[in-house]
């Protein structure tokens, strides 16, 4: 009797098991990453002017995040931020990364030093197949040719534009066609092709999980838009008509990513995440970026404050924004590590925290503070517009932001609950406030290289 019993609970311990969920695996995992965007030039966070209902499907099927920052006002430290977890200045890469001569009179390596930690590598070593299409920037183009390709980095294919080494497209370009294996490419095709890549590897491994840097060049200027998009935005004001060209195409290429990622089965199981790198150039500047102060070049909000979309459906609630959670591109290293079950190394040091549960739905506040440095050297110039040029430091506490110079010059203090776009110092109001975060970004700042 006792051995049938014992047969018995062995067959539902068996049922059981049989019948029990199993794990999902890793989830796949793609990143577009805009370049050059306004935090209000998407649909979904405030454009009025132009549709952009694919971008707009991202933040209906998923999360909005709209207090997302990146970590410098301009590319290639930007992406470095984005790629290693830390903030850039650690690896010597405080501005955009140009000639030989520019970058050493900048303090800048020619290159990311490929001993860095990196997102890919991490992930490559966990089993998945990784890529980068787009732009890169973080090492080669000018007179550097000798910059390591992203192979180096940890990703199993690549194809870049100008701004890197290895397989790529030579030319910024106006229209001019470029020629690209064995085609004449438009520079408001690139896009596109860099999608077709995108779709062609994500095929060819849709069998393991797979990590996608899908980095367009778009919406940066030049804005030659396709002739066949214009007649689409004639209603729009006229000198507005080629920077909406390119958005609007922009906008269709990111839906055939997601159509694609549909008509697969891998929609599930694919975390996409929307971003950019910086804020715009000063076209229109103020409707891009949604009334923030600043742009491209600067550490007000304009310049450093993203949009931020991440869908994984199941996962990542549906239509919630999260208004909240202070969230920068240095998380996304530990972030996405953790949503795919890898463990960082004890060793391994970023700067960006883990901030899975804010994705999954659950706000939550910042363990420590933010810090950006631009401007470096005398030889800044830019952004010249009246009000958007910044001190060269900034540190969020909170809803505190100070912005300072590193001689520790005109400090600007804001309190962004009550004041996002930057118009009230509150420097006199506050001295304590100002007192301690001077301490805490002036550290920082003598703690980099």
């Amino acid at each position: 009797m006792r051995h049938l019993t014992r047969v018995i609970l062995l067959l539902l311990v068996a049922v059981h098991s049989a019948a029990a969920p199993v794990p999902p695996a890793k989830p796949n995992i793609v990143v577009i990453l805009t370049d050059d965007m306004g935090w209000g030039d998407p649909g979904c966070f405030g454009n009025k002017e132009l549709a952009t209902p694919n971008i707009d499907r991202l933040a209906r099927e998923g999360s909005r995040f709209t207090q997302f920052y990146v970590a410098s006002p301009i590319c290639s430290p930007s992406r470095v931020g984005y790629t290693t977890g830390c903030f850039p200045a650690r690896w010597r890469i405080n501005d955009y990364l140009h000639s030989r001569a520019g970058n050493k009179d900048h303090e800048c390596a020619s290159w990311l030093d490929p001993t860095a930690p990196t997102l890919a590598r991490t992930l490559h070593d966990a089993g998945y197949a990784t890529a980068h299409f787009g732009k890169w920037h973080m090492g080669g183009g000018r007179d550097v040719q000798d910059a390591p390709w992203p192979k180096a980095y940890g990703f199993d294919e690549h194809h870049v534009n100008i701004e890197g080494c290895g397989p790529r497209i030579d030319s910024y370009g106006s229209a001019t066609p470029e020629p690209v294996e064995g085609k004449m490419l438009a520079r408001y095709e690139f896009t596109g092709f860099w999608v077709d890549k995108s779709l062609d590897f994500i095929r060819r491994h849709k069998d393991q999980p797979f990590f996608v840097e899908l980095w367009p060049q778009d919406v940066h200027t030049p804005h030659d838009a396709d002739p066949e998009e214009l007649p689409f935005v004639a209603a729009t004001p006229v000198k507005h008509h080629k920077f909406n060209g390119v958005l609007r195409r922009y906008d269709r290429e990111i839906g055939r990513v997601l159509d694609f990622l549909a008509s697969e089965g891998l929609e599930q199981n694919t975390i996409v995440i929307f971003a950019g790198d910086n804020g715009p150039e000063p076209s229109f500047e103020r409707q891009r970026c949604g009334g923030l102060r600043g742009m491209k070049w600067s550490l007000y909000e304009g310049g450093i404050r993203e949009p931020f979309l991440v869908r994984w459906p199941g996962h990542v609630p549906a239509g919630k924004t999260d208004a909240t959670s202070v969230l920068a591109s240095i998380d996304l290293y530990p972030t996405l590590c953790a949503l795919a079950g890898i463990a960082l190394p004890q060793e391994l040091h970023v700067d960006g925290l883990d901030t899975s549960a804010a994705l999954l739905g659950m706000p939550v506040p910042r363990g420590k503070p933010l810090f950006w440095e631009y401007g470096r050297q005398p030889d800044y110039l830019f952004p010249r517009e009246p009000g958007a040029r910044s001190p060269n430091l900034a540190i969020r506490d909170g809803n505190w932001k100070l912005l300072i110079n590193a001689d520790a010059s005109s400090a600007e203090l804001y309190d962004l609950a009550t004041d996002p776009n930057e118009t009230k110092n509150l420097t006199l109001e506050r001295p304590e406030v100002v007192k301690q975060l001077q301490a805490a970004v002036l550290a920082w700042r003598k703690s980099l290289p």
